[in-house]
């Protein structure tokens, strides 16, 4: 996937190209492209992402569907003038406009000099082996997308005095022309791309093999040095994280890894390779360091299957944070099936201290029943297992199938029924 943006002078419009190369493993006659930005909550808040054209020689005439968004819709069905056959490629451009809405705790906005987009442009929802995920939006303040990870290039176009700090591997950006500058990177197996715009002041270091670039926006009178300290806090407590759950869960997913400090408006949003950090590192760092293992590197569907990213990452903390065998099992008791989906909670409340809080306690109960050397070993295997696929909870309860005491526990929280187990 080749993705092109060009960030306006004001800092509002994002035009962009989008070009993929589809291989289907399954028959398919259409492509089907969640539309994030338009999703509830964001579209309220301004963002707005349209298809403007589309080339291909598949390609006919394309269409929106609501999916529960705003806008336009939340997806951009387009059929193909032919069925594909699995293993057959189409070749599709798309152009598109996004526009970027005020600053909140969000995918994508624009707030005191600095902007930011993160599935900002139309992002293919396959599911290999099951086919287009048509998953509705929900109001809850989280993830709903299922996209397969791709071989992707980025190309940057903004204003020059800006830096951009992204998805993977950045080069450094060109000369200036017309007052405009271009930053490039590349990755090779990224499920979706964020950028950052701004006047950052960045910092690097190398830990364990990975590039680590944290950048910082200027803050009140602390001038040049005290943003370069700021930055180097900032990359340090990131490498930190990097090594600490490298111990964990095995070697880091990717070559490097870019951190921009947004303004405090909520917590953090991970994408592969870079997370959009919107408040002060402290735990949220962790969590969103460990997600480059769980969603970036072994997927899932964000609406079906959340536990399989947020449990994990959230019980990832314990790697810096332990937490006391009476607390976990306090909150192991908490109403609510871990296992549930996006569709299945409410309000966010319930999302929250069920997916997040009880999935954490029922992983750490389940590596206390298990033995914390097996169930680490199990872990592990799960990931090689499931690296760069879409996976399920039955892939969790193959993983555990040596250690029953552990896989009790996940049934009891909800995380894992009957269909999942082996027979």
């Amino acid at each position: 996937m080749d993705l092109d943006f060009s960030l306006a002078d004001d800092g509002r419009t994002v035009t962009g190209s989008e070009r993929v190369v589809f291989t289907p493993d399954l028959p398919t006659a259409e492509l089907v492209f969640r539309l994030v930005p338009n999703g509830p909550g964001s579209a309220e808040a301004g963002n707005r992402l349209t298809i403007d054209r589309v080339r291909g020689d598949d390609v006919t005439r394309g269409h929106y569907e609501p999916a529960g968004a705003g806008g336009p819709g939340g997806r951009y069905v387009l059929p193909l003038a032919r069925r594909l056959a699995a293993g057959e490629s189409t070749d599709v451009r798309l152009d598109f406009t996004l526009r970027v809405g005020e600053g909140t705790f969000d995918r994508s906005g624009t707030t005191d000099g600095v902007s930011w987009w993160a599935s900002g442009a139309p992002l293919l929802a396959w599911e290999p082996g099951v086919g287009w995920a048509r998953d509705p939006f929900v109001d809850l303040l989280g993830e709903t997308a299922t996209s397969p990870a791709a071989d992707t290039t980025l190309s940057v176009e903004v204003p020059a005095e800006m830096t951009v700090l992204m998805t993977g591997d950045q080069d450094g950006p060109s000369a200036a022309r017309d007052g405009r500058r271009t930053w490039t990177s590349s990755e090779p197996a990224a499920r979706d791309v964020s950028v950052a715009v701004g006047d950052f002041t960045t910092a690097e270091t190398t830990v364990d093999g990975v590039r680590v670039t944290a950048g910082v926006l200027p803050a009140g009178d602390d001038g040049d040095d005290g943003a370069r300290v700021r930055a180097q806090a900032l990359t340090d407590a990131t490498a930190a994280a990097v090594s600490a759950l490298a111990e964990r869960f095995g070697a880091f997913p990717y070559r490097t890894l870019t951190v921009p400090q947004l303004p405090v408006l909520g917590g953090g949003i991970e994408y592969p390779s870079s997370i959009l950090l919107l408040g002060p590192p402290g735990g949220v760092l962790v969590h969103e360091v460990a997600h480059m293992w769980f969603y970036g590197m072994v997927g899932n569907s964000q609406f079906r299957d959340p536990w399989l990213d947020e449990s994990f990452a959230s019980y990832a903390e314990s790697v810096v944070t332990p937490v006391d065998p009476p607390e976990v099992a306090t909150v192991v008791a908490r109403a609510g099936d871990v296992g549930g989906s996006m569709g299945d909670f409410p309000v966010d409340g319930s999302y929250v201290s069920v997916v997040y809080g009880k999935g954490a306690a029922m992983l750490l109960a389940a590596r206390e029943a298990a033995g914390p050397a097996a169930f680490d070993a199990a872990v592990r295997c799960y990931v090689d297992a499931r690296a760069w696929s879409i996976a399920t909870p039955a892939d969790v309860a193959t993983a555990l199938a040596g250690l029953p005491a552990a896989r009790d526990v996940l049934a009891a929280a909800g995380a894992l029924d009957a269909d999942d187990l082996p027979g």
